[in-house]
């Protein structure tokens, strides 16, 4: 089974997994039932024994988050999932066009190799059979026509086994590059399955007063992992716009019949290693995109100087009352 669809098969695990939302909605209803009681009777308690009216907008909210519990897959999943598929579409979109443009230049770069090699007696009987037939025709059975006979067929079993070394390590990091690209989107889905079932009584525990920010936080975490194949995506996509990059140079360097090829694919085989390596840093990556607890401290501040306000403007009003009050004594 190829790697594109174990990432199917992922895929399909999460759209199987998604209804299993809705068997626990009937645990998060009772949980945000009971929380919705005390929110609306502190609420109503708190207008009351301070003589003011009861604000009716805020007693809203947990009969939004219960509509939102009981159609969880639909309006909460449904509703984010439909705004964050197209930036997965157009990522992937990116990725399949870079690597298109890869597989041509590489196809290209390989074909120019072997041209330059024929170019050069010295290596031309290295890659063609013909090539090799041909010398060995022109060579008598003299010793030192032996000798260099022996030779020659040294040097290509050295090519060849070399050249079997180099692509079965080529191929190692190619594999492990998607197995670590496999691990990420596993973890991924495991993190949004966890997240979607569990989702409602999330969002049933942000009834409650006191914990509100765990809806926040829920839809922060849900966005951030959600964006972690986008964000992987534009890596590898990164990856390859590089490497086409290396192989345009080494195509135009190749254009020269003087030009020695250098068949070692060092620089591929680092770029693999780098792949690698960052595609786990992918979860930091995404935790830059999106965060949480900004509204939070802004409406502390906001309260904070409206205290210190009413502390300055009480100060003011108390001395101009008794500057007043010092005048009509006088």
């Amino acid at each position: 089974m190829e790697f594109d669809n174990l990432h199917q098969v992922l895929r399909s695990l999460y759209d199987e997994m998604i209804p299993l939302s809705a068997d626990m909605a009937a645990v998060a209803k009772g949980l945000a039932g009971l929380g919705a009681l005390f929110y609306v009777a502190l609420k109503v308690w708190q207008a009351l024994s301070r003589a003011e009216p009861i604000d009716m907008f805020p007693l809203l909210r947990p009969f939004a988050l219960g509509i939102c519990i009981m159609f969880f897959p639909t309006i909460v999943l449904g509703s984010i999932n439909a705004i964050l598929s197209p930036v997965v579409k157009g990522t992937h979109g990116i990725l399949d066009a870079q690597v298109l443009d890869l597989n041509k230049l590489q196809q290209q770069k390989d074909q120019l190799e072997r041209e330059a090699m024929l170019r050069n007696p010295e290596t031309a009987y290295l890659v063609s059979d013909e090539e090799f037939d041909k010398m060995l025709d022109e060579l008598g059975w003299s010793p030192s026509d032996i000798a260099t006979m022996t030779g020659m067929y040294l040097d290509r079993q050295a090519y060849k086994l070399e050249k079997v070394i180099k692509d079965w390590f080529r191929n190692l990091l190619e594999i492990l590059f998607q197995a670590a690209a496999l691990v990420i989107d596993t973890i991924r889905t495991f993190f949004l399955i966890v997240l979607s079932i569990l989702g409602p009584i999330a969002f049933a525990i942000s009834v409650w007063d006191g914990f509100q920010s765990t809806l926040t936080q829920w839809i922060t975490r849900y966005v951030s992992v959600y964006l972690w194949l986008p964000v992987a995506d534009l890596f590898s996509s990164m990856l390859a716009k590089i490497q086409s990059l290396i192989l345009q140079k080494d195509i135009e360097s190749l254009s020269d019949p003087n030009f020695i090829p250098d068949t070692s694919g060092t620089v591929y085989i680092i770029f693999m290693i780098i792949g690698i390596i960052g595609y786990f840093t992918i979860p930091t990556v995404t935790g830059w995109i999106i965060q949480a607890g900004g509204a939070g401290n802004f409406t502390r501040n906001i309260n904070q100087s409206a205290m210190k306000t009413g502390n300055i403007g009480g100060a003011g009003t108390g001395a101009a009352a008794g500057n007043i009050g010092g005048r009509l004594l006088k």
